[in-house]
């Protein structure tokens, strides 16, 4: 990651729009591998990689007092369905909402795009 993540060349960057956009478009995965590399340094995304492998909230779950809504993909590359569901089952009170498809950045155009939306201006009214 220090050695791939800051180089012009958007190889390697381009496991990870893979991974969160795997039905982006052309220009949408050069816009997200250009986005990755605007947004963070190399030694950060080490830093944010490192963390996110070692992080376990699951203990502090029944703790959450704010309404909550988890949306998650079926076919998610980035996070295995399951722990969509494993997150709100631990949260007292929140709802689930499974969406159709493979994106982990739900993008316009993706078959739940206007769920998205919808579910969430739900959420907000409430």
């Amino acid at each position: 990651m220090r050695e791939g993540w800051g180089q012009d060349n958007p190889a390697f960057r381009q496991i990870f729009t893979s991974l969160f956009i795997p039905g982006g478009t052309l220009e949408q995965m050069r816009w997200y591998n250009d986005l990755q590399k605007l947004t963070t340094s190399p030694e950060n995304a080490v830093r944010m990689r490192y963390i996110s492998d070692d992080i376990d909230v699951t203990d502090l779950l029944p703790q959450v007092r704010t309404p909550t809504l988890v949306l998650h993909c079926r076919n998610d590359a980035v996070q295995p369905f399951d722990e969509g569901r494993i997150l709100a089952a631990g949260i007292p009170g929140a709802r689930f909402v499974a969406l159709e498809g493979r994106n982990h950045v739900i993008l316009e155009g993706d078959p739940s795009w206007q769920r998205l939306f919808d579910e969430m201006r739900e959420f907000l009214r409430n």
